[in-house]
């Protein structure tokens, strides 16, 4: 085991971005990222799950968020695994944090803005880069109608810079973050006192007893799925392949694919993990993950 958390595990990244002693990392990394011209100065930490606003609609929970001195609200999500419809749950939790500004009686719609950070641990079709920052633009002049709403989505598998590549600070967070889970040391921390901050904060010898017995099982939840649907998928897809290779290529490894989630997903219902954690996780529906949960009874 390396010497610092894994940012990719729920307890690695709440103590990196999410603890009141971790809260100047935060606010430096948010500076460094959205560039604005009012710096953020101070924020505070929001209850992370909401209640429904109607009945029928279901409580949000999110991984960090958070309220800006100047009262501007940031989502902070961290998603490890591909999901079919992830921009749209973006665009939902950000509709969510507009909408419960709204007042009764007499208002004049005069919203504080909601921006909406993800690292994606995962590649979309749909975000060709890196990086990919969306703003309510005019799309003939390109100039921006609204500064209110704003998504920012970091695709780290896309970032492949080495140590002495990195040039800029944004970089340099970046490469830390995504792989400190190997590093011995913090590069550049002579140099930048928060990233000195970062190494301590960060250290697996300095948590708790609590934090340690967390951290150890979402860093064994985290390899198990990986391993889980990894081994699945190369199975069935093998399997798919020889299979349909009558019905052509492309279908045999639709097929595979489909053959994989499902196992995967078997594997992860019989180790006892919930059937929206495990629809997320497989990228099946809800109801085919229930329909294989009720074969395994």
């Amino acid at each position: 085991m390396g010497r610092f958390v894994n940012p990719f595990t729920d307890t690695g990244f709440k103590i990196i971005f999410g603890q009141e002693l971790s809260k100047p990392l935060l606010i430096d990394f948010l500076n460094t990222l959205l560039e604005d011209k009012e710096k953020i100065v101070d924020l505070q930490f929001l209850d992370k799950e909401k209640p429904r606003l109607h009945k029928k609609d279901r409580a949000l929970i999110y991984d960090i968020f958070c309220e800006t001195a100047d009262h501007r609200h940031i989502i902070v999500e961290m998603q490890n695994r591909e999901q079919e419809h992830f921009v749209e749950r973006s665009i939902y939790y950000v509709s969510q944090a507009v909408s419960r500004q709204g007042t009764k009686g007499e208002w004049d719609y005069n919203i504080n803005s909601v921006y909406f950070v993800a690292f994606m641990n995962f590649k979309l079709e749909c975000l060709k880069s890196f990086r990919t920052d969306v703003q309510l633009k005019n799309t003939l002049t390109n100039e921006t109608i609204s500064d209110k709403i704003r998504f920012i989505y970091l695709q780290l598998p896309y970032f492949t810079r080495e140590e002495d590549e990195c040039k800029t600070y944004f970089e340099r967070w970046i490469y830390i973050f995504k792989n400190m889970e190997i590093l011995e040391r913090i590069p550049w921390a002579a140099k930048y006192s928060v990233f000195a901050r970062l190494g301590e904060i960060a250290k697996i010898a300095n948590m708790n007893e609590k934090q340690r017995r967390k951290y150890d099982h979402d860093l064994k939840v985290l390899r198990d799925n990986y391993n889980i649907l990894d081994f699945a998928q190369k199975k069935a897809l093998a399997k798919g392949l020889e299979e349909g290779r009558a019905q052509g290529l492309a279908e045999g490894r639709a097929q595979g694919l489909e053959e994989a989630r499902k196992e995967a997903a078997v594997e992860m219902l019989k180790e006892g993990m919930p059937i929206e954690l495990v629809a997320r996780i497989s990228k099946l529906s809800i109801e085919d993950v229930t329909n294989l949960q009720s074969l395994l009874k």
